[in-house]
């Protein structure tokens, strides 16, 4: 499928994440909408359509050699207008899940920046706090272009400086 291989050349090299990262194989086929939240009690997986309006997506896991936690970048590719509705859903999901319980931790996210690298994009960080642990956080980068949307889940690089490199270099892949 030429969407199919087109996709994958937008997914993001081991070397766009830093040094040390590697890439697993690309998955294509159509992976699971990277905004799900099944856990949280205000989610309905039916009330965002626009996931059913893919044409494509293709993803990507990155790994550190100390096999600390993964990064993730899926491509996804919309049909004619679905794309915005896509942006819409995700912010609908932000602000529905902003914060929930789940099997006594405290899963919440915030909106860093919503119109993030001037506008085509949202920072989002993410974070999961247990009760006898530290806290675990994570930033997500998502990007539209025309029909694609492009999704980045790393883990807490320390500065997002780490994560605006990375989230450039992604907007590039999509041209």
């Amino acid at each position: 499928m030429n969407a199919e291989r087109s996709g994958l050349s937008m997914l993001l090299g081991a070397g766009d994440l830093g040094a040390g990262w590697r890439a697993d194989e690309a998955r294509p086929g159509l992976p699971p909408w990277p905004w799900e939240q099944d856990d949280c009690p205000d989610y309905q997986s039916s009330d965002y359509t626009a996931k059913s309006h893919r044409r494509a997506a293709v993803e990507r896991y990155y790994r550190l050699p100390d096999g600390s936690s993964p990064a993730l970048h899926i491509v996804e590719t919309y049909e004619p207008g679905w794309a915005e509705r896509n942006v819409d859903d995700v912010r609908t999901v932000l602000r529905r899940c902003a914060s929930y319980l789940v099997n006594g931790s405290r899963v919440s996210f915030d909106i860093i920046d919503p119109h993030y690298l001037g506008g085509v994009g949202l920072l989002v960080k993410g974070r999961i706090a247990h009760a006898d642990t530290p806290t675990t956080a994570r930033y997500f980068v998502m990007v539209k272009r025309d029909e694609k949307v492009s999704t980045i889940s790393l883990p807490d690089l320390g500065n997002q400086a780490a994560v605006d490199t990375i989230a450039a270099k992604a907007v590039a892949r999509l041209g």
